[in-house]
């Protein structure tokens, strides 16, 4: 290749100009000698025709060589212009294929199979699932309206993620990011850079803006899903600290609902609606009554939810009748559990016993029934299942109950034993108190010496009545509503929504590893508690969306499945001695290409990312002492 001009006329300058065209020589079938032009080049005025040399000079050897010039290193050329020029000639040549270089390529990508080596393996999978949940609820938009830069959301898209697929301390977490995943790959946030300070700091700060997270995300998730919030349900849980939290106000002791009673507790207040999309949350103090919970709640939901008045869902613990008057002082209507068990009451009438088949297909019998004392509705539940467990149940504290007073009756006889009158009834008081629910069906009778008043005899026996009482009550509870009964079935169904949430608390402390809480001062602890539900939000949308698809693998399933799928880089080296590297996603499993269609996103994170690093001899130098020749 060559450089070949005419004189013209140059606008630029006004003068006559060399106009140049970059051709080649070949021989036709007479063996003459012709030209073929490559390109156009125009007026190069600024280029002396030593400069014109070394760029014809460097694209003979490029070509000759085979070598493109596309990273490769100028060295030894200190001129500017030979070294654009060269470039983009090159390329001109290449993209309006003026010169055969598929050879080349193909060669390119010969690699020796001795020099492959595999590097930098991260897990992908279940981090582009989250990814996914993450652009779905649209968190990153959110965060941008109230003032956050795009690396505070880089940062905090990496750590909810990591949370949904990995939770651990931020130290935990920050060791598994750098080693073990390829999240940052996805939020574009530098892996190098996360520490545990920063996503201490990060966690921090998306709790101060909880609220407006919340309300963004129930609003973002109706719309996404076309959902209606006719139905809500609140509940509480709670788990434990690790540590003594002398100078907590949220700390306290509690009933444990894990019977770590050893421990102090914080309680964790979660309002959901029946797909188990969280409307409003709340972190309290950990001895806090469940029914002195309610009020907060009831303020909150109007901020909260967007389709009028829902239905609340509630526990027997929250259902007293001062919560019970506030919600329908606040407008809104209720399903509960009665905390007590009706004594007065007859069937309503015109509605007969309903047979119905619970989720674990057992059957039930549910009966509308009203009272005389309130005007609310009940639904008499009668489930086999449930008096199994009760019987049993009253047969061993019966049993431990009977023991208790055997004790008392030998010790009457034993030398030191205790036989004072007064010593004796508050022993057969504390047995009562023991077991209440077997000691209420007993008839204790004791014999006494008056003169030395003690017991010299103790005897016991079932009470027939009451027994007869208790044991046709087992199996049965009754739900209560201020509803118009018009179905009890549809009642019935409701109130069931609320294993919803006790699903939604299974979640957040067995796949998401919400306990045991090791952070020292309160702000901490309820970051970290936000953490785990703003997870929890990724975990259900996705969970959500798959559940519609027929998949109900639980979260840690889904994770395992995700975790097999792979980012690789491999390197290896080529004939022309450049070293190619190439991050490539591994292919997806079976069982996970399945999910990924259900969620409808590609069943590959990335694209192919190739670099190629090359060693060739010194070009410029070489073709420098080559034109001097």
């Amino acid at each position: 290749m060559y450089f070949k001009s005419v004189c013209r006329h140059c606008p630029e300058t006004g003068r006559q100009e060399g106009y140049y065209r970059l051709v080649e020589s070949y021989r036709n079938a007479d063996n003459r000698v012709c030209h073929r032009t490559l390109i156009n080049i125009g007026f190069l005025p600024q280029a002396s025709p030593e400069q014109l040399n070394k760029i014809q000079g460097y694209l003979n050897l490029w070509y000759e060589q085979k070598q493109t010039i596309f990273g490769d290193d100028f060295t030894g050329e200190t001129d500017e212009l030979v070294r654009l020029k060269t470039e983009e000639y090159w390329c001109r040549l290449v993209n309006e294929k003026r010169i055969d270089v598929n050879w080349k390529q193909k060669a390119e990508r010969m690699i020796d199979a001795d020099t492959m080596k595999h590097s930098n393996v991260r897990e992908i999978g279940s981090e582009w699932l989250g990814w996914h949940a993450w652009q779905q609820l649209e968190l990153g938009n959110k965060l941008r309206t109230l003032g956050w830069s795009d690396k505070e959301i880089e940062l905090a898209a990496t750590q909810v993620i990591s949370r949904a697929v990995h939770p651990a301390s931020e130290l935990g977490t920050s060791r598994w990011i750098r080693e073990n995943s390829a999240v940052c790959e996805l939020t574009g946030y530098p892996a190098e850079s996360i520490t545990k300070d920063r996503l201490y700091k990060s966690s921090l700060s998306l709790y101060k803006v909880k609220d407006e997270l919340e309300k963004h995300l129930s609003e973002r998730t109706n719309t996404l899903f076309d959902l209606e919030d006719k139905i809500v349900l609140y509940d509480l849980t709670n788990t434990y600290f690790e540590g003594q939290k002398q100078n907590s106000s949220l700390a306290g002791f509690g009933r444990s609902k894990e019977k770590r009673s050893d421990c102090k507790l914080v309680v964790l207040a979660l309002v959901v609606n029946v797909e188990g999309f969280v409307k409003y949350s709340a972190i309290l103090e950990g001895n806090i009554a469940d029914c002195r919970t309610l009020s907060a709640m009831i303020d909150k939901l109007d901020k909260h939810t967007i389709t009028g008045k829902p239905v609340v869902v509630i526990d027997a613990g929250i259902s007293t009748e001062e919560n019970l008057g506030m919600i329908t002082e606040k407008g809104y209507h209720y399903v509960c559990v009665s905390r007590s068990k009706l004594k007065d009451y007859q069937a309503v009438k015109g509605k007969s016993g309903v047979l119905k088949k619970t989720r674990s297909n057992q059957q039930i019998t549910l009966q509308a029934v009203r009272t005389e004392r309130n005007t609310d509705y009940y639904l008499q539940v009668n489930s086999p299942l449930k008096a199994a467990k009760e019987t049993g149940m009253k047969n061993a504290f019966e049993e431990r109950f009977e023991q208790e007073l055997e004790k008392i009756s030998q010790s009457l006889t034993k030398k030191n034993g205790t036989k004072q009158a007064d010593k004796v009834h508050q022993r057969i008081g504390r047995a009562r108190q023991k077991y209440p629910s077997a000691g209420n069906c007993y008839d204790i009778e004791t014999t006494e010496d008056p003169k030395t008043n003690t017991v010299t005899k103790i005897t016991w026996s079932r009470n027939a009545l009451k027994n007869d009482e208790k044991e046709q009550m087992l199996g049965v509870y009754f739900i209560r509503t201020d509803l118009q009964m018009e179905d009890e079935s549809v009642l019935w169904d409701i109130y069931n929504t609320i294993r919803e949430i006790e699903s939604s608390f299974r979640t957040l402390k067995t796949d998401l590893d919400l306990r045991p809480i090791y952070h020292r001062n309160d702000d901490s602890t309820m970051a970290h508690l936000h953490l785990g539900l703003l997870a929890y939000w990724l975990v259900n949308t996705l969970r959500h969306q798959l559940k519609a698809g027929g998949i109900n693998s639980s979260w840690r399933e889904i994770v395992r499945i995700g975790n097999t799928q792979k980012m690789i880089t491999t390197t290896g080296q080529n004939t022309f001695d450049k070293i190619i590297s190439v991050r490539k996603c591994s292919v997806a499993e079976s069982s996970l290409k399945v999910i990924y269609k259900k969620l409808k996103i590609p069943d590959k994170p990335f694209a192919k990312r190739k670099s190629v690093v090359h060693k060739p001899p010194n070009l410029f130098s070489d073709s420098l002492k080559m034109s001097e020749l």
